[in-house]
This record gives structure tokens, C-alpha cells and sequence, in this order.
């Protein structure tokens, strides 16, 4: 009895009505409470500002370590994209010229084709070339932001916050979309800290996800956006394609660091993880894989068409992850493609141009792509990660194959560049596919080149790119490729990569260093720039950009 009555006793104090008699004693168990909360809310709120200054910490502790790394011969430190030059009054001249050239394309889809993916500058309408996602606003959010074209942009937040919608009955290129799309919003999101991009670039990935349900993890490249079944295209007999299976790293893994969700940068981590099981010796992959095994078929190995931003985003990503022992095996597996690629390396007679050939099995073929243009550029960002011998071998590297890539531009009446060259004894160059659609991967090869030497022939090559440009492409209506560069017939449509990439290439090369500098931001494959943040384990502190300014200045982020 003693026991239960010692039971009841205690089990008064739980009940309500007990406090309700005594008045005092429910007022100090409410101030009690109350100070507990406090405690305990202070105590996480410490924590929590203590985790965002560790945070800063070890962003400052890769950034030093990035510095003390990239050593020049003499013991200069190279900091990328911030290199010591001084910007002279022609460069910026000539970036208003790009900023009004970006005014005019803008300004014509807007009139034209608002809210669809690409414009038909000659027939004056809109076409939806990629299932109606607004590719040409999207892909050119970042680039009205940077050039501080505010109205521009506002406008373009509009339509996406009330028009742009993914559920659509459209089979979209997994690629495509990641590297437009994706990209283009969580660029936009970094830029501007406005949530409605982030949200929106995790709306479309969520439909992008089932690609990589296989039996490898290798993705399939095509999914029905609003079905989510994926698959590979027809003609490609089942096979998933390199380039479109290796290049959304970039883009999943740093929405994983927004969102603070592991489950998109598991995915396509993975595929890294499933092809270095079998990388070859010379880290040069067929275009082709299979998604069932996850291994290689037999194909063309090139640096070009379906080959190429697999070997960018291995160094990318690298740099995205602030170059720390978590992501050495993508620099690995870069430096050993790179072993690779100097075995492609010819030069033709009677001028020694520099280019690539591409391999199947063991016969070679003198062919390069204007695509595979990007690599000087890509050279040029990886060199930085060498000791001093190699670090200025592929740099020189890098020059000589810009050279010719310039050249590409430089020998045609137009004085722009086909879509891909044929080498033969004793005729350098010869244009085999002739049209030109307005792409950028020579100028962003410039662009890199000027960041990392200073040296201001770089820019004036851009300027020469850009006036043919001018020359041959711009009409009232917007900016159109050439059917053909010899004789200089127009096509009929203005590529949303022209803004996304071509522009801002150009618009960065004139600009300061200091404007998307290199050791915090990194490009995407269609040049959208995602900023470096410390990478975490498990994502436990989702990334969040620092708030900008409200009214950026109209003349362009400087």
C-alpha cells in the first residue's frame, strides 16, 4: 500500500488540475518552461552559427591551398581568373558592343518567339525545338545578369514564375535539358538568391531522375517528361552516349549542395564510379556505352560529337569540388585521358597546325570537329593542377591547338568557321561540313586563354570572331547561322546557345578579371556558372548564396 500510494503521490504532478488549484506553482512550471525553450533554442542557434563560420573557414582554408598549389615557373602564384592585368579602355569598348549585341538578339526573341525555345529570326516566329521548356530565356538568364540587364531579367523571372511548366508529354535529351535548363536555373540562382530558380531546377531534375534507373547506373539519354519512362535513342542500337551520360555531374551535384538532398548527386557520382571500374590506360572512352553492363562498345573515340564535355566535366568537376581528396579520382581520370589525348595530337604540313584526330580500333582518322575547340580552354583551366614541366607543356599545348581552331575562322571567306575540318599532306585544312550555327567553343577557349596568360591577343582574336559575326549572321530580326561558310547563305535559326554561351564568352573576355573569376566560380558546358562551395559530407548545411544587391548596376558586373 505504501507503494501505491507513493505512485499516486508522484502521478499528481503530471496532472493538469493539479496546477489548475495551485496558480503560483503553474506559474513557475510556465516560467521554467520558458527558460528551457530559451536555453535550448540559444544553445542550437550557436551551434548552428558556429557550423556556417567552420564553413567559411574551410572555404578560405581551399581557396589558400588552390593558391599555394597553382605555382608558375619562377614561384609566381597563379590565381585563376584573377590574374594581374590591366584592362584597357578598348576591351571595354568592345564589351559594349557585345552587351548591345546580346540587347539585340534578346530584344528580337522577345519580340518574336517570348516563351518559346528558339527564334526564326528570318521568318520572324518561334520554334520549340526542345518540347516548349523556354530554352532561349533560360539559357540566357545568367547572361542578362551579368551584363546587368535587369529589366531584361526581371521580365525572364516573370514568365518563368507564371508560364514555364515541365509536365509535359514530350521526350526531352537528358543532356539538353540538364545542361540548359538545369544549368541555367541554378546559375540564375546563384547569382540572384532568388529561391524560384532553385525550385524550379529541382522540379525538372525530378523528372530527369528515372534516366538513371538501369542496371549499370548508367543513364539513358531521352525520358518522357511528364511519363518519366526513359530510353536511348533509335539509332543508337541501345547504347547510351558518353558525352550525354557524363555531363550532368556538375548540375545534380550542386543542386544536391542547394537542397541539401544526396539523392542527385549519388546518381550521376555514380556513373563516375561505374566507368572507372574499367577506365583504359589512355583514359580515352568510345562514344558509346552500355547501359546494361556499363561497360565500353566498340565506336569512335574522339574529342568532338558525343565525346567531348565527358573529359570537361571530369577536371570540372574536380574544381567544383574544391580540388579536396573526395573528388582526386576525377582529376585522375583526367590527367590520364590527357595521356590520351597528346596521342591524337598531329600537325599538318606545310603551316604545323596543331589538331586532334579521332581513333576507331586502331586506324585513325584526320578529322576534327569545331566542337572539340573547347579543349585549349580546358587545357588551359587544367594545367593549373601540374607541377611546373607539365603545367607549361599543356598550356603550349593549349596555344597551338587555338591557333588553329582560330584558324578555322581566319580561312574562310566569311571568316567563320565550319563544323568540322579535314586535314591532308601538304593542305593543312579543308572545310568539310560548312555550316556554321553560331557556336562558342572557340571563344571560350580564348576566353580561358586571356584569364590565364594576359595576353591581349587572345581578345583581339574574339574581336575578329565577333565582327564576322556581326558581318554575316546579325539582321533585323536577331542573329542566324550560315548554311554554308563559303559563300555565305543564312539559315534560319538563332540558337539559344548563341546567348547562353557565344555572348557571354565574348562579354567575359573583355571584362575584368574580377567579374565570375575562376577560383569560385565554375562553367558548366553551356557556360553557366555555378558557384564553388565547401563539400560537405552528407550535405548536412545545404549551400546558400550570399544575398546580392537589389538594383545591380546597368553597365555590368564589374
Amino acid at each position: 500500500m505504501a507503494r501505491s500510494r507513493s505512485t499516486t503521490s508522484s502521478w499528481r504532478y503530471v496532472n493538469p488540475a493539479y496546477y489548475l488549484k495551485r496558480p503560483k506553482r503553474l506559474a513557475l512550471l510556465l516560467i521554467g518552461f520558458v527558460v528551457a525553450s530559451f536555453v535550448i533554442w540559444d544553445r542550437q542557434t550557436i551551434i548552428r552559427e558556429h557550423e556556417v563560420e567552420i564553413e567559411k573557414l574551410l572555404e578560405e582554408v581551399n581557396r589558400l591551398q588552390s593558391e599555394l598549389e597553382e605555382v608558375k615557373v619562377g614561384g609566381k602564384i597563379r590565381s585563376p581568373g584573377r590574374k594581374d592585368v590591366t584592362v584597357n579602355p578598348i576591351a571595354l569598348e568592345r564589351r559594349e558592343k557585345v552587351k548591345e549585341a546580346m540587347l539585340h538578339a534578346w530584344s528580337s526573341y522577345e519580340k518574336y518567339a517570348w516563351g518559346q525555345d528558339e527564334l526564326q529570326p528570318q521568318t520572324k516566329n518561334g520554334v520549340n525545338s526542345f518540347g516548349g521548356l523556354g530554352a532561349t530565356l533560360v539559357d540566357s538568364l545568367d547572361t542578362l545578369y551579368i551584363m546587368g540587364l535587369d529589366e531584361q531579367f526581371q521580365r525572364a523571372r516573370e514568365w518563368i514564375v507564371n508560364s514555364l511548366d515541365f509536365n509535359k508529354d514530350y521526350d526531352a535529351s537528358v543532356f539538353e535539358t540538364t545542361i540548359r535548363v538545369v544549368g541555367g536555373l541554378l546559375s540564375a540562382y546563384d547569382l540572384s538568391n532568388d529561391k524560384v530558380f532553385l525550385e524550379k531546377a529541382k522540379d525538372i531534375a525530378d523528372r530527369l531522375l528515372p534516366a538513371w534507373d538501369t542496371p549499370s547506373g548508367i543513364p539513358y539519354n531521352v525520358i518522357n517528361l511528364a511519363q518519366g519512362r526513359p530510353h536511348n535513342p533509335g539509332w543508337t542500337s541501345g547504347q547510351s552516349i558518353l558525352a550525354d551520360s557524363g555531363t550532368e555531374q556538375l548540375e545534380f551535384i550542386a543542386l544536391s549542395q542547394r537542397t541539401g538532398d544526396p539523392k542527385y548527386q549519388q546518381k550521376v557520382e555514380n556513373v563516375i564510379l561505374v566507368l572507372n571500374k574499367t577506365f583504359p590506360a589512355d583514359g580515352l572512352l568510345p562514344i558509346y556505352i552500355n547501359p546494361e553492363s556499363g561497360t565500353a562498345s566498340h565506336a569512335t573515340i574522339t574529342f568532338g560529337a558525343m565525346g567531348d564535355s565527358f573529359y570537361e566535366y571530369l577536371l570540372k568537376a574536380w574544381i567544383q569540388g574544391n580540388k579536396t581528396a573526395v573528388v582526386k579520382h576525377y582529376r585522375e581520370m583526367w590527367e590520364t585521358s590527357m595521356i590520351g589525348l597528346q596521342s591524337l595530337v598531329r600537325r599538318t604540313t606545310p603551316s604545323s597546325y596543331a589538331y586532334l584526330c579521332e581513333k576507331n580500333g586502331d586506324s585513325f582518322s584526320d578529322k576534327m570537329d569545331e566542337l572539340a575547340c573547347f579543349v585549349p580552354g580546358m587545357l588551359a583551366l587544367g594545367s593549373v593542377g601540374y607541377g611546373p614541366g607539365d603545367s607549361e607543356k599543356f598550356l603550349t599545348l593549349a596555344e597551338e591547338l587555338a591557333w588553329t581552331c582560330y584558324n578555322f575562322y581566319q580561312l574562310t571567306p566569311t571568316k567563320l568557321a565550319g563544323e568540322n575540318y579535314f586535314f591532308h599532306a601538304g593542305q593543312d585544312m579543308n572545310v568539310g561540313t560548312s555550316w556554321n550555327i553560331l557556336r562558342p567553343e572557340t571563344v571560350e577557349s580564348l576566353f580561358y586563354l586571356w584569364r590565364f596568360t594576359g595576353n591581349e591577343t587572345y581578345q583581339d582574336w574574339g574581336w575578329n570572331i565577333f565582327q564576322a559575326f556581326e558581318k554575316n549572321s546579325r539582321i533585323e530580326s536577331g542573329y542566324v547561322g550560315l548554311k554554308d561558310v563559303n559563300t555565305g547563305v543564312k539559315d534560319d535559326k538563332m540558337q539559344s546557345f548563341f546567348l547562353a554561351e557565344t555572348l557571354k564568352y565574348l562579354y567575359l573576355l573583355f571584362s575584368p578579371p574580377n567579374v565570375i573569376p575562376l577560383d569560385e566560380w565554375v562553367f558548366n558546358t553551356e557556360a553557366h556558372p555555378l558557384k564553388i562551395v565547401t563539400r560537405l559530407k552528407n550535405m548536412e548545411q545545404p549551400y546558400r548564396p550570399v544575398m546580392r544587391r537589389q538594383r545591380p548596376r546597368k553597365e555590368g558586373r564589374d
